[in-house]
């Protein structure tokens, strides 16, 4: 008999790994409850994006948050995932990849599964609604996982 308690401890578990990075980080976004009220990039001095920090602090992100449910090449198999129900996106699945547009990605990000109809496994993310750059790259990274 399977233990029915086993895939919410892993959600549990799941939920604060991910509330553990984002303690004592705050947005400064006003608390906007919408991806359209998502502050512009923080540009250096010279005007530019730091589209290289960005993406640094994005591999970082997946990695201590994404990568315990969906794994480290986004396969979906990730050590939290075995008592998951639904199971972890799978990254790599080139139909998922075509059916789903960047916008969706970057919200399910920001506002986790339920804020699109998906699991409310998935944690939001509050502490990057304003980081833009910083949830485009995560994008962009789960976007190269597959062709890869």
């Amino acid at each position: 008999m399977r233990n029915r308690h086993i895939p919410l401890l892993l959600i549990s578990l799941s939920l604060a790994l991910g509330l553990a990075a984002c303690q004592g980080k705050k947005s400064s976004s006003g608390g906007g409850d919408s991806i359209d009220s998502l502050e512009t990039p923080t540009e250096s001095k010279s005007g530019a994006t730091d589209t290289a920090g960005a993406k640094a602090e994005a591999e970082q992100i997946f990695s201590s948050r994404c990568a315990a449910c969906h794994g480290p090449q986004g396969k979906g198999d990730g050590p939290a995932s075995a008592g998951l129900d639904p199971h972890p996106r799978n990254f790599t699945d080139d139909a998922w990849q075509k059916s789903v547009t960047d916008d969706h990605i970057e919200k399910i990000i920001v506002y986790g599964g339920a804020a699109v109809g998906r699991s409310p496994a998935m944690p939001a993310n509050p502490d990057l609604a304003s980081k833009t750059a910083v949830v485009a790259a995560i994008k962009d990274h789960i976007r190269e996982l597959d062709s890869k």
